[in-house]
């Protein structure tokens, strides 16, 4: 296999963001997955899931924050798995989970109730209040399908300095199988650092006055992962504004200086029932009644669809 090849924003991710001392050993792990998976016929997706954190001292006590919930990139996992794919989940450590994400907003331990005496000697059970937890034996049965299985290999980041460099191995690590590695890129990531030469080490003193900070910009790694880390992958990066007016301009904007397959597009206020999927050649609008929303469909439902059968077609004439 080719060395990959080295851009001006591999320099700079190792001069001014700390690589995690794992990288290597997770890189490792993640390239034998690809490769198992593809090897048994399965496209593997790698989704990012979940906002990254900005220090602002070299021990950590402030921070800069890019909230997300990972809502979307924990249900398109599920639905990847339900399509046949092999999932690498990058997400941000305690962000929402496939499969567990349904049940984020209750309170687990009132969903529980403990029937028996183990002081006694009796049998000892803990039944599940089915209208606070619903379909949880549906939802249980297919996560212990996937574990066991082996369809879903879950990867933790914290900061940004994490987020940039696990992507970049596993962009490395999925290179190995071409076309049939997809990258799904829905983690909210900082546009915004301190580099560590420029970072203080202790806490930040209020007594100090008035606090001021000058940020550098993040470096787009979406150009050397098209064009370097993993150049055959098929690749959708997200685009969120809160100006419809733009939302298309914007994603063609991408499409151009990227030079990569899709671009979700959406606004804040309506991402969870609309969302725009943009190709260079097609722009297809993917919309949820009130009706399909109140039954609980899911847009990342459509979204998934959509791209396993753009992927279909992009691998085809590269595998012919």
């Amino acid at each position: 296999m080719a060395k990959p090849r080295m851009s001006s924003i591999d320099g700079k991710l190792a001069e001014e963001f700390a690589a995690p001392s794992h990288v290597g050993e997770v890189k490792e792990k993640m390239a034998a997955f690809a490769q198992c998976h593809a090897e048994a016929g399965h496209k593997v997706v790698l989704i990012t899931s979940g906002g990254t954190k900005v220090p602002l001292e070299s021990r950590t006590v402030r921070f800069l924050d890019n909230f997300s919930s990972g809502r979307r990139g924990a249900s398109s996992a599920e639905y990847f798995l339900d399509s046949g794919y092999a999932v690498v989940f990058l997400h941000r450590h305690r962000s929402l989970y496939p499969y567990t994400h349904h049940f984020s907003t209750v309170a687990m331990m009132d969903a529980l109730q403990f029937r028996g005496d183990e002081a006694s000697g009796h049998s000892v059970d803990v039944l599940v209040d089915q209208e606070q937890l619903p379909n949880i034996a549906k939802v249980l049965k297919r996560y212990q399908e996937v574990k066991e299985s082996g369809l879903l290999l879950p990867v933790e980041f914290n900061t940004l300095s994490e987020y940039l460099h696990l992507l970049k191995a596993a962009a490395q690590a999925l290179s190995g199988i071409g076309p049939k590695a997809m990258f799904y890129l829905a983690a909210a990531v900082s546009d915004f650092y301190i580099p560590a030469s420029e970072m203080p080490e202790h806490k930040i003193q209020s007594s100090n006055g008035p606090l001021q900070l000058s940020l550098k910009m993040v470096p787009k790694v979406l150009s050397p992962l098209v064009k370097d880390w993993a150049p055959q992958a098929f690749v959708i990066s997200f685009k969120l504004e809160t100006d419809p007016s733009i939302l298309l301009h914007k994603a063609r904007q991408a499409l151009d200086t990227y030079r990569h397959q899709v671009v979700v597009a959406n606004v804040l206020d309506s991402r969870r029932g609309y969302v725009m999927v943009v190709t260079p050649e097609t722009e297809t609008e993917l919309v949820l009644t009130e009706e399909q929303t109140k039954n609980g469909v899911e847009i990342e439902e459509r979204i998934v669809d959509n791209l396993t059968s753009a992927h279909d077609k992009f691998i085809t004439p590269q595998t012919s």
